[in-house]
């Protein structure tokens, strides 16, 4: 298990519940976008470089919509973070495949994306990614 995985499974990561805090933890990513993070949207292949600042800051943008438009909610909860002012590794998952709120489906529900200063590693995703998603995220990175 390599790095990326052992953080990604055995980490301890904070919930963004409310939509405040994810703005103020959304502004954190932005001033942190220093061409030192990955994004890898699971069940695709795992990005061999980190992207560029400005393409980082986009695409916490194109999230921000996303989650926006997509959960619905009065609240988030569906974020995680390993740090929320020094994050090294981050959790989004996809408002349309969250599997069994309660966990009883037994089924292991993967994010839609992981951000990570740590290169990612295949997380051995057994979802079909729908076609939607792969359009958004290569309208992104072609």
């Amino acid at each position: 298990m390599g790095e990326f995985t052992e953080k990604f499974n055995r980490g301890v990561f904070k919930n963004i519940l409310r939509w405040p805090q994810w703005d103020a933890f959304a502004e954190v990513l932005r001033a942190q976008s220093d061409g030192q993070w990955y994004a890898y949207h699971v069940g695709e292949a795992v990005p061999a470089a980190p992207l560029a600042a400005e393409d980082f800051r986009r695409l916490v943008g194109e999230i921000d919509a996303l989650l926006r438009r997509d959960h619905d909610e009065d609240y988030l909860g569906i974020v995680y973070a390993d740090d929320l002012q020094q994050p090294a590794m981050v959790k989004v998952y996809d408002p349309n495949n969250l599997g069994a709120s309660c966990g009883s489906s037994g089924e292991r529900i993967l994010p839609g994306w992981v951000l990570s200063r740590i290169p990612p590693e295949d997380l051995g995703a057994t979802h079909i990614v729908p076609e939607g998603r792969k359009r958004w995220w290569r309208r992104m990175f072609g």
